[in-house]
């Protein structure tokens, strides 16, 4: 458990880099990628020649009878939802990060971006359960709580990640169109149905953090393993190469398990490997869209 120094001292710490980040890397592709796909009924008017007839509002040209239009305008302020996974498996890292600090990174840095561009920012921390709302707001005062909730908050000691209720728990409480950002490791399934429902609703995207060794097990011989979640543990012969090799096939399989569920749903998925360089990958995922 850290105390309330240590805490400060990390939101610090990650609030100089990620800011950083964000002011001079970030804030430029995030407009960009973003600003302007929020769309917002303003009024109605009559038809003119040109107009888009899917834009027709049929209710008031049934009232009127002569054709009117919705017309929309650009939504100045948009909405940066974060879903992030807090669950046991987030607290595994082998290489340069736990990926419970890469999410943290990732998300503070999203945040400062959004904040740059005078959005709201709100989060849903889940691991079995939804463990924390945030509701959206603006302002530094505002980053740094969810900053320090990203390093203090701890998961359900029963263990465990539970996708579905954290994008059904987001489609009850985040009726406005939202640009969301789902941060997790995806060591989950059944989650294709909220998943659909809330990529349609929202601007989604899905971010898995894994490291090396949740999908590579070392050649070490005889080994114990132990689940991040249930806490259960194992014995393995990890210089089996069957063993090493059905070890890659489960990763792999359940990686395409959730590229399918995110391609279905209409949803980006973007994967980065906790000893990845997160910036390069986010910087090349903005300029893509």
């Amino acid at each position: 458990m850290l105390t309330t120094s240590e805490i400060l001292k990390r939101v610090r710490r990650i609030e100089i880099k990620t800011k950083g980040l964000s002011n001079h890397i970030f804030a430029g592709e995030y407009h960009s990628a973003f600003k302007g796909r929020g769309m917002s009924f303003s009024e109605v008017r009559e038809y003119q020649h040109g107009d888009d007839v899917k834009t027709i509002d049929w209710n008031v040209t049934a009232r009127m009878r002569t054709p009117y239009v919705k017309v929309f305008e650009e939504e100045r302020e948009l909405i940066l939802m974060l879903v992030v996974d807090i669950s046991g498996s987030s607290l595994f890292g082998t290489q340069e990060r736990l990926k419970r600090e890469m999410i943290t990174e990732i998300s503070a840095t999203l945040s400062f971006a959004a904040a740059t561009n005078n959005d709201k920012v709100g989060v849903i921390f889940f691991s079995d359960k939804v463990e924390k709302f945030i509701p959206p707001k603006k302002g530094r005062s505002h980053i740094l709580r969810i900053i320090r909730e990203l390093i203090a908050l701890e998961p359900n000691e029963e263990g465990g990640t539970n996708l579905a209720a954290a994008l059904e728990y987001l489609n009850q409480v985040q009726k406005k169109k939202a640009i969301t950002f789902v941060v997790s490791d995806f060591i989950s399934d059944g989650y294709e149905k909220p998943l659909q429902l809330a990529a349609r609703r929202h601007d989604l995207v899905g971010i898995q953090v894994y490291d090396k060794h949740d999908r590579e097990l070392p050649d070490a011989g005889l080994i114990q393993v132990m689940d991040s979640e249930t806490k259960q543990t194992a014995w393995l012969d990890s210089s089996d190469k069957s063993v090493r090799a059905n070890y890659v096939h489960r990763f792999d399989q359940h990686k395409k398990y959730c590229q399918q569920a995110f391609v279905k749903s209409g949803a980006s998925l973007l994967s980065i490997r906790t000893n990845e360089d997160y910036v390069k990958a986010l910087q090349g995922f903005f300029k893509a869209r």
